[in-house]
């Protein structure tokens, strides 16, 4: 068997357990190594996964010469110093979305990748899931027709907790960076970047954005029209139309689920299932491994530019809704 792509995490928080728990469902992948800021909290979740090292901090994770890939996910302004500590070390990044807090600082990390030749990829999991590859198969093969609008909405309720990281402005809380990140690249994913972007929001007990929308424009005259919010829990559902048929996908659009290819009489064309293995965190980590085993610095699936413009859109909402973190702080 090939040699197997020898993993690490940056964090051991719940989106790190439900990765680890997916990467064992690889055959070519291990993980080797858990780094936390503290050290007794590194050890534990390194019992519980099998890992034979723990580091108190990420540093230390970082220098260690037995890892070929990092996944991190702390905090989502932990995201940029965590990656670029990993980069400067050689280390493959696979960075837990929202890639950063903002461009600029995702042009950083981006940065940091090409100067020491190292792959970094967005953890946008969901761009790797099967039924996104069918959708991805079927939009290229213009069955379609021409494409003339999509939805898509992620909504989640949330009791109001000042100490919970959704609701905590020194954290990138709000609906817009959590949440709203899955419709965004969605809608990138379809359309690429958009020529106009509308937004309206409404701020939380906290100020960060409770419920925000956003119409995206592009040059072709289609619309992506979206939604994301803390308040309500939604069916979460996603669909795209054209002027010969539409996908109407099942569910959670962003975890793996099923979808239908409808004509415009109202023929169903396709139905396709997704395969029921695991969270459908493991597709990420399997297109990490292809990318170094071919020696890519990124993947041609969610190339470094398109993470960039999308955190470009997530910019250009901030600023119309408008939503300073800083400005929500208390004075230091």
């Amino acid at each position: 068997m090939t040699t197997p792509i020898r993993w690490g995490l940056m964090a051991t928080g719940g989106i790190a357990r439900a990765f680890a728990r997916d990467l064992r469902l690889l055959p070519d992948a291990e993980l080797v190594a858990v780094g936390s800021r503290a050290q007794e909290t590194a050890e534990a979740f390194a019992a519980e996964f099998d890992a034979p090292r723990a580091y108190g901090s990420y540093a230390e994770l970082a220098a260690d010469p037995d890892v070929d890939a990092v996944y991190v996910s702390p905090p989502h302004p932990g995201h940029a110093a965590a990656t670029i500590t990993a980069l400067e070390r050689g280390k493959a990044v696979l960075c837990e979305k929202p890639f950063a807090m903002d461009r600029a600082e995702a042009q950083r990390m981006v940065d940091a990748a090409r100067a020491n030749g190292v792959f970094l990829m967005e953890a946008m999991w969901t761009r790797f899931l099967p039924h996104v590859a069918r959708i991805r198969e079927i939009l290229a093969a213009g069955t379609l027709g021409e494409l003339v609008y999509l939805m898509a909405e992620h909504g989640q309720w949330f009791a109001e907790d000042a100490a919970h990281r959704l609701f905590a402005p020194a954290l990138g809380g709000g609906a817009l960076l959590d949440l709203g990140i899955y419709p965004v690249s969605f809608a990138h994913f379809v359309f690429g970047a958009p020529a106009a972007v509308t937004a309206v929001s409404t701020p939380a007990f906290t100020g960060v954005d409770g419920t925000t929308s956003m119409i995206l424009r592009y040059d072709s005259g289609a619309h992506a029209v979206l939604t994301t919010t803390l308040a309500a829990a939604s069916g979460n559902p996603a669909a795209i139309y054209g002027t010969e048929a539409r996908i109407e996908v099942d569910g959670v659009f962003y975890v793996p689920t099923s979808f239908r290819v409808v004509s415009r009489s109202g023929e169903v064309l396709e139905t396709f299932t997704s395969p029921p293995d695991g969270r459908g965190m493991q597709y990420e980590a399997a297109e990490v491994n292809r990318c170094l085993r071919a020696g890519l610095t990124e993947s041609p699936l969610l190339p470094l530019d398109e993470t960039l413009a999308i955190m470009g859109v997530l910019d250009e909402v901030r600023a119309q809704i408008p939503l300073d973190y800083a400005a929500l702080l208390p004075p230091s």
